[in-house]
């Protein structure tokens, strides 16, 4: 098996198991988390944002944003496998990763500040109303650009002729 083959399996399985977490986010536990008081709510977010800061994910998410440009790299001259890649890379680094550090990582610290145990009623309201449907929505747009990475890695396996 040639190394770039080896390179393009790996970038096919970091962006399926990326693309995987948000579709199951987005279609289960946002609504399993809606159902949740508001205090819950912001407890229950509190408590997964922190756990997901681990390892696993960690190779996961910053390992399709390495993979998918690197594998874009090694195929370049083999179109239209290049051109998948490339598309994949862009969607991912934007939709996905851009969008992550750009808005749901600054309202998980903002969250993470937030004393719900010495909070009023009001003001952990306030605070729910603030962050939920905002952040609902920016991962509702990480799971459509993880799905496009995904389609764009398959099509890119489909057409290498190396596989």
């Amino acid at each position: 098996m040639k190394m770039t083959t080896l390179v393009l399996i790996i970038t096919a399985v970091l962006t399926a198991l990326i693309g995987g977490l948000f579709y199951a986010y987005s279609c289960s536990v946002v609504l399993g988390l809606g159902k949740l008081s508001d205090t819950e709510y912001l407890k229950a977010m509190q408590s997964i944002n922190r756990e997901i800061l681990n390892p696993v994910f960690f190779i996961s998410f910053m390992g399709t944003a390495v993979f998918l440009p690197l594998s874009a790299f090694l195929f370049r001259g083999h179109p239209p496998v290049f051109t998948f890649l490339l598309l994949a890379a862009l969607a991912y680094l934007i939709g996905v990763f851009g969008v992550t550090v750009g808005g749901n990582v600054p309202m998980n610290d903002a969250l993470d500040k937030f004393d719900i145990s010495n909070s009023t009623v009001e003001a952990i309201r306030q605070m729910r109303d603030n962050f939920e449907n905002r952040w609902n929505f920016l991962t509702t747009i990480r799971t459509v650009f993880s799905v496009v990475s995904i389609i764009f890695v398959v099509c890119a396996c489909v057409w290498n002729r190396d596989i």
